[in-house]
């Protein structure tokens, strides 16, 4: 069988998942760029919607993993030709992960104040993160709902439609941000901070309903949850708890960076948070060639095209980290740009501007992390991904930042940690995939 993988192929695949991609963290940094240009609080908006979001992120990211599960398991059963054998599989964990996620839900939204203690948050800007998250949470069953859905696309090869998606989700979150934020006068009140939580809200919604309307009238994919449960279902269980795991052990440096910087101080928490939204909006866009992966690994797994697969690799490192170069030199070209846009404050200018160079130096080296992360969910190798982050993060991440805050460099510590913590996700990946497998290539 003929798989294609040339560069048009792949591009074909990762442009409209960099775009989908793309749009999961703006709508943050949308809010951000909006509440940050405010006259009224600011600063401790933006400090609230940085806490806010890191919270947000870590509830998405451990619920979210049902997109690689579904993914892998239906793009490899699409490589076999098997395809019919798992129809049932994406509705029946649909039902898994939001009844999971309600639960969760459910004894977060009362405990949400002690929750953003927990990053350090005080007075106002513990005031602003409380108010904006009890608005936005009610958005986050309908985000893991479409996550699922983009999931099951993306096994079927299609990245075409959560672009689709993602795009519709991001103009209506930016049309009603700049509507609900700085109000209409005479029509519509200035609702602030409330404004961006409500715009994000409702963009989540419309997302999920036009996911639902496309997967039942553009495939053969059911959602209606029947009974009994597919064979694949403890594979996909066990793929999401090492997942979740996995999850859990990213998170920690995601608090412990926004922690640090919280406590730090408000321009500090405020660049932070800034900067933090640029580099999920890098991750993301490299996030276009890693789901490109994704789905070609999984299928050729499925087809046992060893070869093809090696060669694949090979390639996806190269597009990976001419896309990071790219970002990197961009970044330093609007250096000054970049940063205005989203604040006036000098303070919390000076601040991003000191440690953003380190953000866009990352770019390269992210990307063959991240694209070798999307291969091996692919290939369904959960328990690996596992190991690899729990050791990144308590061998190099919580070590470096513990050092070199001992030493007072303050954003310096975290962005110097966050870089050799993506060193240490690369490389065992890059060993592992090319110690497996091109013994496999070479027996073909």
């Amino acid at each position: 069988m003929n798989h294609d993988i040339s560069f048009k192929h792949i591009n074909k695949l990762a442009f409209p998942a960099l775009v989908a991609g793309v749009a999961e963290p703006l709508l943050s940094t949308t809010d951000l760029a909006i509440v940050g240009n405010i006259e009224y609080d600011a600063t401790e908006s933006i400090a609230a919607i940085g806490i806010v979001g890191a919270f947000l992120s870590m509830l998405i990211w451990v619920f979210g993993q049902t997109r690689s599960g579904i993914s892998s398991i239906v793009s490899q059963y699409l490589g076999a030709n098997k395809l019919n054998e798992v129809k049932n599989l994406p509705a029946q964990a649909i039902v898994i992960v939001l009844g999971v996620s309600a639960l969760i839900l459910g004894l977060s939204y009362p405990f949400s104040k002690e929750i953003f203690e927990l990053y350090n948050a005080s007075g106002t800007i513990l005031e602003y993160s409380v108010e904006y998250y009890k608005i936005r949470v009610f958005g986050f069953p309908f985000t893991l709902f479409t996550i699922a859905i983009f999931g099951t696309f993306r096994g079927l090869q299609n990245t075409y439609y959560p672009m689709v998606i993602a795009l519709i989700g991001t103009v209506i979150n930016i049309g009603l941000d700049v509507v609900l934020v700085y109000g209409v006068e005479g029509y519509i009140p200035a609702m602030y901070i409330q404004g961006a939580a409500y715009a994000s809200v409702i963009a989540q919604i419309v997302m999920a309903s036009i996911s639902t309307v496309l997967l039942l009238k553009k495939t053969d994919i059911p959602l209606k949850f029947s009974l009994p449960f597919n064979s694949e279902i403890p594979k996909f269980i066990v793929m999401v708890l090492n997942l979740f795991v996995r999850t859990i052990a990213l998170n920690v440096a995601l608090y412990f960076g926004t922690s640090y910087a919280t406590n730090y101080g408000d321009a500090y928490i405020a660049a932070y948070t800034i900067g933090f939204n640029l580099w999920l909006m890098g991750a993301f866009m490299i996030d276009g060639y890693s789901s490109a992966g994704n789905m070609l690994s999984g299928k050729l797994l499925g087809a046992k095209a060893y070869k093809t697969l090696v060669i694949l690799g090979n390639r996806l490192i190269t597009y990976g980290l001419l896309f990071g170069l790219f970002l990197a030199i961009v970044g330093f070209v609007l250096y000054q740009f970049i940063g205005r846009v989203f604040t006036k404050e000098p303070e919390v200018l000076e601040q991003f501007y000191n440690v953003f160079w380190i953000v866009l130096l990352m770019q390269p080296v992210c990307a063959i992390a991240f694209i070798y992360d999307g291969m091996f969910k692919g290939m369904g190798e959960m328990k690996y991904l596992r190991n690899v982050l729990l050791l990144a993060t308590g061998l190099a991440f919580i070590p470096t930042l513990l050092f070199f805050d001992s030493l007072d460099y303050k954003l310096y510590a975290i962005w110097i940690a966050f870089f050799l913590w993506m060193i240490a996700r690369a490389v065992p990946l890059i060993i592992k995939f090319r110690s497996k497998f091109l013994p496999l290539a070479q027996k073909a």
